[in-house]
């Protein structure tokens, strides 16, 4: 079983933090980005992530029936949560799609289910807020938000009507980053 620990070593391995200028999803721009996707396009980090959000919902006692994921990067995450607990997946378009049902959600919800909703990085919140409101219409309720990395920059706040769960903060990345250059 891995570990918080190994999973913060390996956002530096893989080079998953990076220093700069950025601008964000948000439109704000900070100056280290975090590239959770390239945590997650390596089997290895993307077991390790959906082990540890595993291991959260049972000791946080979140019970849940279906495992859902914004688009696009928290789909790989969503995916691994649902084969490593075998609960149902759910994908939240950013958008309707155009043709066909023309459906926000791929996947079932039916109302009355329990969704654990994931995603790979927040700042604001305001992606992941929009894909719960989107599965409250369904008549889904949201258990718990599970993230990889919280930027801790409003998202908590602005999700305080959710059980709101980083796996790791921005604070512990960095706390991570003194001890190596120390």
């Amino acid at each position: 079983m891995g570990s918080k620990d190994e999973l913060i070593e390996m956002f530096f391995s893989e080079g998953a933090i990076l220093f700069g200028r950025f601008v964000l999803t948000s439109g704000k721009e900070s100056d280290y980005y975090i590239n959770v996707k390239k945590l997650i396009t390596n089997p290895k980090a993307l077991k390790l992530i959906a082990e540890l959000m595993k291991e959260k919902t049972e000791e946080l006692g979140i019970e849940f029936d279906r495992v859902a994921g914004p688009e696009l990067g928290a789909v790989p995450i969503a995916t691994a949560l649902s084969l490593e607990t075998g609960k149902s997946l759910v994908i939240v378009r950013k958008k309707p799609k155009g043709h066909g049902t023309g459906s926000q959600i791929e996947g079932e919800v039916k109302p009355g289910d329990r969704v654990l909703l994931v995603e790979d990085v927040t700042t604001t919140g305001g992606s992941v807020l929009r894909s719960a409101e989107v599965l409250e219409k369904e008549g889904a309720e949201v258990a718990a938000i599970l993230v990889v990395v919280d930027r801790e920059e409003g998202a908590r706040e602005n999700l305080a009507d959710y059980r709101f769960v980083p796996l790791v903060t921005v604070s512990e990345l960095f706390a991570r980053r003194g001890s190596v250059e120390d």
